[in-house]
C-alpha cells in the first residue's frame, strides 16, 4: 500500500508548483485530478522537448494525474468543482492571491462545503504586502530570495542556479506541508487552510548556509568564508577537473597523502583548520600546479584510496550511465502512448526498504473528462449537454 492512497486531491495550477508537489502526492498514491483551462490547458505542456503535443516537462511533472477541461467561470462548472469538493481531501491552487475567491471557489467556499477540506494557496510572493499582485516566475524568486547573490560569490556579478530551484523548493515545502495538516487532520478530523509564497519558500531553503554572515547580528561576530566558497571549487587535471571537498582533518590529511603534499602541514599559514580557513586561497595556489601533474582517474583513484570525498564533474549522459543509480534503482524507461520511449526518474524516499513505482503517465488534455464527470453522477446525456454548451470537452474536442 502506498502512503498516501485513500487520498484525493484536486489541483488548479499552472507551470510547476503546485503541479510538482500533487505529482509527488500522486507518486505515493494519491488520486489527482487536474483541472485545466477549455482551450490550451497547462502552458507547461508546450514548453521545450515534446512529442505528440506534450511536453517532457509537462510529463515530469503531471504523471499520475487525471486531466478535467472545465470552463471554472461558467456557472455550471463552478458547480462540478463544489461537487468534487465534497468528495476530495486536499485542494492545490497556485493561482495569484484573490483569484479563485473571484471565482466564487475559494478556501472559504470550498471549506465551507467539506470541513475536512485542506485548501492550500501557493502564490509567488504572498497574499498581503507591495508584491502580491505581481506575477512570479523562477528566475524573479531567485533574484529577490538572494539565489543570485549567493552564486555570484567571487564572481563578476549576480549569476542564476540555471534550474527551476525555486519552483520545485515551493513544491517540495506544499507537499510537506499538506501532509503535515492531513496528519493533524488525522487528530482533529478537521482540515485548515494553507498560504504559502515562492518568496518564503526560497529563502527558507537558501538560508541555514547562504545566509550565514547575516544570521549573527553583535559587532564581535567572527567572520569566515562562507561554505560556498570552501567547497564549491573545481580542481582542473592533466585532462579535465574534479570536485573534492576535505571537510575534516582526517580528510585533509588523505587530500595532502594522496598528492604527497603532507609537508605543507608545516607551513604556520595553514598548521590550524582555523588557521587554513582564513588563508584557504593560497592553500590552494600551492596545490594548484600539483593537482596538474595528474590525470583525472588516477587522482580519483587516490583520493578514494585516502578516503577523501571526490568525484568528477559528469555530463548529462555520464550522469544517467551512473552505477550508483542502476544499483538504486533509480531510472526507467517505459513506452508513453503518445510520447513513446521515456526516460523517468523514480521518487527517491524508498518505503519499507523498497522504490515506489512511479505513477502512471501524464495525461493528455482532457483525456479524463467523462471519466471523472460520470464518477460525480453525471448521464452521458447530461455529459454531452456539458460539451455541446462550451462547459467541459474531452482530449478529442
Amino acid at each position: 500500500m502506498k502512503p498516501l492512497e485513500g487520498i484525493r486531491v484536486l489541483e488548479f495550477s499552472t507551470m510547476i508548483t503546485a503541479s510538482f508537489a500533487a505529482m509527488m502526492m500522486a507518486e505515493q498514491g494519491a488520486s489527482v485530478i487536474k483541472v485545466e483551462p477549455l482551450e490550451l490547458g497547462d502552458p507547461m505542456r508546450f514548453l521545450g522537448s515534446s512529442k505528440g503535443g506534450i511536453s517532457a516537462l509537462f510529463a515530469n511533472c503531471n504523471r499520475g494525474k487525471q486531466s478535467l477541461r472545465l470552463d471554472i467561470k461558467a456557472d455550471a462548472g463552478k458547480q462540478i468543482i463544489k461537487d468534487l469538493a465534497q468528495h476530495t481531501d486536499v485542494v492545490l491552487c497556485n493561482f495569484r492571491p484573490g483569484v479563485m475567491d473571484a471565482l466564487g471557489l475559494g478556501s472559504e467556499t470550498l471549506r465551507g462545503i467539506n470541513p475536512r477540506l485542506i485548501y492550500a494557496g501557493i502564490s509567488g510572493f504572498g497574499t498581503e504586502g507591495p508584491e502580491r499582485d505581481t506575477p512570479a516566475y523562477d528566475p524573479i524568486i531567485q533574484a529577490q530570495a538572494g539565489f543570485t547573490a549567493v552564486q555570484g560569490q567571487g564572481q563578476a556579478g549576480p549569476q542564476f542556479v540555471r534550474n527551476l530551484t525555486c519552483d520545485k523548493v515551493t513544491a517540495y515545502t506544499a507537499c510537506q506541508a499538506v501532509t503535515a495538516a492531513l496528519y493533524v487532520r488525522e487528530k482533529t478530523g478537521e482540515g485548515q487552510h494553507i498560504d504559502l509564497s515562492m518568496m518564503d519558500a526560497g529563502l527558507f531553503f537558501l538560508f541555514p548556509d547562504g545566509f550565514m554572515h547575516q544570521t549573527l547580528l553583535d559587532d564581535d561576530v567572527d567572520h569566515v568564508p562562507p561554505l560556498s566558497e570552501i567547497a564549491y571549487t573545481l580542481t582542473v587535471t592533466k585532462d579535465g577537473g574534479v570536485t573534492l571537498s576535505a571537510a575534516n582533518q582526517a580528510q585533509l590529511v588523505g587530500l595532502l597523502a594522496a598528492i604527497d603534499q603532507l609537508s605543507l602541514f608545516a607551513d604556520e599559514r595553514f598548521n590550524s583548520q582555523e588557521k587554513l580557513i582564513a588563508n584557504i586561497d593560497a592553500f590552494r595556489d600551492l596545490l594548484k600546479e600539483k593537482f596538474l601533474e595528474f590525470e583525472t582517474d588516477e587522482l580519483l583513484a587516490k583520493l578514494k584510496a585516502h578516503d577523501v570525498p571526490a568525484a568528477k564533474c559528469l555530463d548529462y549522459q555520464e550522469v544517467l550511465d551512473h552505477p550508483q543509480y542502476a544499483a538504486n534503482g533509480s531510472i526507467d524507461v517505459v513506452k508513453h502512448p503518445i510520447m513513446g520511449d521515456m526516460r523517468r526518474v523514480k521518487s527517491p524516499a524508498q518505503f519499507q526498504g523498497k522504490r515506489l513505482d512511479p505513477a502512471a503517465n501524464s495525461p493528455a488534455h482532457g483525456e479524463n473528462t467523462r471519466e471523472v464527470l460520470a464518477q460525480l453522477g453525471r448521464s452521458d446525456q447530461e455529459i454531452d449537454a456539458l460539451i455541446e454548451q462550451g462547459v467541459a470537452k474531452t482530449m478529442e474536442a
